[in-house]
């Protein structure tokens, strides 16, 4: 039997077989299709069976499968890195390859604890992060989501310490948002003046906390968060494994502030949702603490398909994709879209370049909607009392607007 991830097998239908994937429709096993409307874990970029990937994939696939990437390298890792330095802020330049993004935060975690411990600073432990953030599924990972996570609790016990910033939320019509920011900003600032020198890193997830329901918050804010801990000498971490290649409207969150992290994670959209891959990308002053002649200070961590050749290749053409301009115009059309469609009887809607989500009052009524919806023949997910739409690139706007009048639909019948 198949174990489904975030599913109560006792009590969960069964699951529908899925036999085929094109452009932004999943085909099952009788014919019937479905719109992703989710782009199936936020990972499916570019649609389902894009032909120019799939030829990426097939050409390296019967040139290099696979190589141990400590004697060797090989050209589509070398290639991707190149590609992603001209996309990057200037100074995030030592790429390391891993596998999924919870690794790819694991990683980062590592790194800045080992950063200040190879300078000789053993007392910054502890990490920062915000409330109700989902970073993934790994110890560390976890740990950093917060005790009071919804997706882990299960394993608090067990957790490292951290301490959580409250998050300011903005939707439509949302009011005097200046005065939490700043009251927040002014009870972090007082912890750190007594405990500052105990932190190592900050982690956040840029501007949208994917996972906790499509929770928002201003760029004003994470500008002013940033230089708030800088103050202290804290490294800064931008989970962008979800927020990257578009999904808030520019190729990064990062683009939205001058203030850049010193390491940044990605995952999920990087080979268009064709295969596994992640990065964790630092600056020269993070890479160059690890450099010495003591073994020991290097970083010390590894995996068996870390920089897979076939992967590097998927990556390598959803990137040319991405950096086309006819991509940027399509983001520019999909969020004027969403702008300019009305949605009767929800609550705090909130849109940012891909996204656009809303609330329905429950939970319960979440999943009726999404219930009657995949009766349509649209696939969702709630998150909560949060219904939202991230499609594939490749969707048309014929397509979303037959989706929209679904949605309204099915919020009339439940």
């Amino acid at each position: 039997m198949i174990w489904r991830p975030f599913t109560q097998e006792k009590t969960a239908e069964k699951p529908v077989k899925i036999v085929k994937g094109d452009g932004i429709w999943l085909y099952d096993e009788n014919g019937k299709r479905y719109a992703d409307m989710i782009s199936s874990w936020w990972v499916t970029a570019h649609g389902h069976g894009n032909k120019e990937i799939a030829a990426a994939i097939a050409q390296q696939a019967s040139t290099l499968e696979q190589v141990i990437l400590t004697a060797f390298t090989h050209q589509p890792a070398e290639t991707l890195v190149e590609n992603l330095q001209n996309v990057l802020p200037t100074g995030l330049k030592n790429f390391f390859f891993s596998d999924n993004g919870s690794t790819a935060v694991e990683v980062a975690l590592k790194i800045a604890y080992q950063y200040f411990k190879n300078r000789g600073d053993t007392q910054r432990r502890k990490y920062l992060c915000l409330e109700g953030a989902y970073h993934g599924d790994t110890y560390g990972a976890m740990s950093v989501s917060g005790k009071n996570s919804m997706y882990h609790f299960n394993f608090s016990e067990f957790f490292f310490d951290t301490f959580t910033i409250p998050v300011p939320e903005t939707y439509e019509g949302i009011e005097a948002l200046e005065v939490s920011e700043a009251q927040i900003l002014e009870n972090l600032e007082k912890k750190l003046q007594t405990e500052g020198s105990s932190f190592c890193a900050l982690i956040v997830e840029p501007l949208i906390q994917g996972a906790r329901g499509m929770v928002m918050y201003r760029p004003q804010f994470l500008e002013k968060l940033v230089k708030t801990v800088r103050e202290f000498g804290i490294l800064v971490i931008f989970d962008e494994v979800f927020t990257g290649f578009y999904r808030t409207g520019r190729f990064f969150a990062m683009d939205y502030v001058s203030e850049k992290p010193d390491i940044v994670c990605l995952s999920k959209a990087l080979t268009g949702g064709f295969l596994p891959l992640s990065l964790t990308i630092t600056t020269d002053d993070v890479y160059n603490a690890f450099l010495s002649d003591d073994s020991k200070k290097a970083l010390i961590h590894g995996h068996s398909y870390t920089g897979n050749p076939i992967a590097c290749a998927a990556a390598c053409k959803s990137l040319e994709i991405f950096m086309r301009s006819e991509t940027r115009q399509k983001v520019a059309t999909i969020e004027r879209f969403y702008r300019s469609r009305s949605l009767e009887g929800v609550k705090k809607r909130r849109t940012c370049g891909l996204i656009d989500a809303f609330d329905v009052g429950s939970s319960e009524r979440a999943k009726k909607v999404v219930h009657e919806l995949f009766k349509r023949g649209i696939f969702m997910r709630p998150l909560g009392s949060t219904l939202y739409i991230l499609p594939p690139l490749c969707v048309t706007m014929e397509e979303l607007e037959w989706v929209y009048d679904e949605i309204r639909n099915a919020l009339k019948s439940v």
